[in-house]
């Protein structure tokens, strides 16, 4: 008799990485689309302090904590109000592109989610963008909140009146914190550590330094986890295997032992 195993073909827990050249191609544009759009939602600044002004009674309204509440925190030192300037400014978009790359070479089947997850809020948000423009709280006199980039650095935008490279206008609903929100669930979703709701964190801390720098409102916030749980009900979270949650040696095809076939058995 001359038996002999072979494993069987690999089943749908063999994810197939999308070419890369492609998938760069694809986030650059949709970078570039959503960069060029909100281009689009400027010159609005009458209509975006009239908003502001309705966003800001609304909260007031229905009893929401004041976002100075916050940022008389980050005033009681020079250095916290700078350190939150920093993580505005440095992580948001780092760490969003450093998510996408680890799924992309770890869990390619949530990378595809995740990715597909993010281009949808963000382009709800281009589209909110252009129906709502809005000034955020440093710029309204009303909220009496201090401009903590300006006083204390660094800052990301420069005079709304010449700033020709981003739309300051543009304040709901938040990316930073829907992207910030995404990663976590992301990470939390494609694996398997006893620790990985502490991913919750990062959204959590974001939301306090957008507020605290008088970056966004709380509304600002709440609009974007809508949106984003939104696109969470349409697009479906991949199911977690051997594979897409990870195995301690990395395998892209888990060793299945009880199904290997035996092949020329009884000749």
């Amino acid at each position: 008799m001359n038996a002999r195993t072979e494993p069987a073909p690999a089943g749908s827990d063999a994810i197939a990485r999308p070419p890369l050249v492609r998938e760069l191609l694809l986030v650059a544009g949709l970078f570039l689309v959503y960069k060029f759009g909100r281009r689009l939602a400027t010159g609005h600044t009458g209509e975006a302090f009239h908003n502001a002004y309705r966003v800001w009674d609304f909260e007031r309204a229905v009893q929401l904590p004041g976002e100075g509440a916050v940022q008389s925190l980050l005033l009681h030192g020079d250095g916290l109000a700078h350190l939150a300037n920093t993580y505005y400014a440095a992580v948001h978009f780092p760490a969003t592109v450093a998510f996408l790359v680890w799924l992309y070479l770890r869990r390619p089947a949530h990378y595809v989610w995740a990715r597909r997850v993010l281009a949808a809020v963000t382009t709800a948000a281009l589209v909110l963008h252009l129906l709502f423009p809005l000034a955020p709280p440093r710029m309204l006199a009303a909220t009496g909140l201090v401009d903590t980039a300006r006083a204390y650095g660094p800052s990301v935008y420069g005079d709304p009146a010449t700033d020709s490279l981003s739309n300051q206008f543009a304040a709901m609903p938040s990316l930073h914190f829907g992207w910030a929100l995404m990663v976590a669930i992301g990470l939390i979703v494609a694996t398997r550590s006893r620790w990985r709701r502490l991913w919750l964190a990062h959204p959590i801390l974001t939301l306090l330094v957008i507020v605290g720098t008088a970056n966004h409102y709380w509304l600002d916030a709440m609009v974007a986890a809508a949106l984003l749980g939104l696109a969470l009900a349409v697009l479906p979270v991949p199911h977690r295997t051997a594979t897409t949650a990870g195995r301690p040696r990395g395998s892209l095809v888990p060793e299945r032992r009880d199904e290997r076939t035996l092949v020329g058995a009884g000749r």
